[in-house]
Parts: structure tokens; sequence; C-alpha cells
């Protein structure tokens, strides 16, 4: 049994790996490599509000879960390999990130090799996980709603569910019945007096976290890519709700079960 926190200093694995349900929120992260800290010259303001602050704390409503310190603006763990240093302002919502315009090959290089370290660990606890039986993996992650500036209205709710549940590569055949119990608990939680709104595929329907567990551990692995709205917090000026903060994480802790049964039917 694996209890308590081990780290690399690049990954660390908290909780109980013994559990068929754990979590994973690989934008968390704030922190940089010095020489990449070094070539950068985006503000660190506006990296932050492009970052997932605050998604760790959600993802501990399970008790195994994988956290990452690292910036996605070193490397960003949730797109394919080929994609996931940012080099040019297209890569990054236009943003303007390396003194030279652009990264030197040796540095991302050693972002690559985070990249390639993360997975290779990730991989070997989730064989384990999956040598048990069918599993789940909670990706957690949030996303930006108010993208026009600080004063301007938030963009429209129809498009902006709370949680954005990405199932892009789920295999529905199997874990069908799961997703269904799975949302539907989710939708019953209050946040803020109400009812969370939960939908599917809507803004995001998951990447290459989802894609590794999906092709690795086919039939076994499920990977439900979180995408919590930012309504916990003011993407603006990083003010944390704690109150919202802590119905989010009680929230998604209250679907735990409800995966745990779905997952014992699947056996």
């Amino acid at each position: 049994m694996t209890t308590g926190r081990e780290t690399s200093g690049l990954v660390a694995f908290t909780g109980d790996w013994d559990t068929q349900v754990v979590a994973t929120s690989v934008h968390a992260g704030h922190d940089l490599r010095p020489e990449i800290a070094a070539a950068m010259v985006l503000d660190e303001d506006v990296r932050l509000r492009e970052e997932d602050p605050h998604t760790d704390v959600i993802a501990a409503a399970v008790d195994s879960r994988a956290l990452t310190a690292r910036s996605r603006f070193e490397v960003d763990l949730n797109r394919p390999r080929e994609e996931a240093v940012y080099r040019e302002p297209d890569d990054c919502w236009g943003l303007d990130v390396w003194a030279d315009g652009t990264l030197a090959d040796d540095l991302t290089a050693g972002s690559l090799a985070v990249y390639d370290e993360f997975y290779a660990r990730l991989g070997e606890r989730l064989d384990a996980v999956a040598a048990r039986g069918p599993f789940v993996l909670l990706d957690v992650h949030s996303y930006n709603h108010r993208r026009d500036g600080a004063d301007a209205d938030p963009e429209p709710a129809e498009d902006n569910p709370v949680v954005n549940v990405g199932t892009g590569t789920l295999d529905s055949d199997r874990f069908g019945r799961l997703l269904d119990d799975f949302m539907e608990t989710l939708s019953k939680q209050h946040v803020g007096g109400e009812p969370l709104d939960v939908r599917e595929n809507v803004k995001f329907q998951g990447r290459a976290v989802s894609w590794f567990v999906h092709d690795r551990y086919p039939g076994v692995g499920c990977c439900l890519a979180l995408e919590f709205k930012k309504t916990f917090m003011d993407e603006w000026t990083a003010e944390v709700d704690h109150d919202r903060l802590a119905e989010t994480v009680r929230a998604l802790g209250a679907t735990v079960p409800v995966l745990e049964q779905a997952l014992a039917r699947l056996r």
C-alpha cells in the first residue's frame, strides 16, 4: 500500500493508490525552472490567469491523486507531446512569452523531458491500479469565462457550463452508465446556493491525459476531463471565494462513492 506523499520534485503522489478512483490536476502549477523563468517575458499575472490555480484543491476531493507544481507555460501536460511546449504566440492565446520571440531548442528539450517523466511516473501508478480492474481518473481543470475584460460581462451561461465534462475519447458502451451516474450526482450538488450546471463536451472534450488513459487501458481506464468554470475565483484579480471553492470540493467528493459503485458493477 502506498500512502502519504511521494514526490520526485516534478510530480507528487498523495493519498492511498489502492483505490480505483484517482485524480490529476496537471495545470495547477505555477513554478518554472530557473532557465525558463529567465527566458520568459510574460507578466506573471497574465500567466496566472491562464493557469488553473486551485484545481489541486478541487482534486483533493479524491484521496489518491497526482499533483504537479510546474506551470503549463513550461510544459503543458495536457497537450500531445509535439504541442506541449508553447514556442510561438499562436500556441498560447496569442501571448508573447519569450524574450527572443521563441524558445531555444535546448530549453524545449528540457521541458519535454519533464513531460516524459510525468507520463512515465503516472503510467507506473496507473498500471498497478488497472491491474486490479476498471478505474476512473478525474482530470481536474478550470477555464476562464470573462475574457473580454475585468469589467465586461461574463460569457453567456448557455455556452459555458459550471462544469464541463469532457468525454471525447470515452468508451461510451463500456462506461456510459458510469458517466450518467456521475453527471446526475454532480448536477444535484449545490454550489453558491444553486444546483451545478453540469454538461458534456460543450467547451472541451479532454486532451492528452484522457488520451493517455484511454489508449493505454482500453476498456479498463475511464478518464473524465473536468473543466470547472472559474466561478470560485476572480480570474482577473485571482481573489478566491473560499466558501464557494470548499463547496466545489464537497460537490466533487459526493461523486466518489457513486463512481466506486459504478466500477464495482463493471468488474
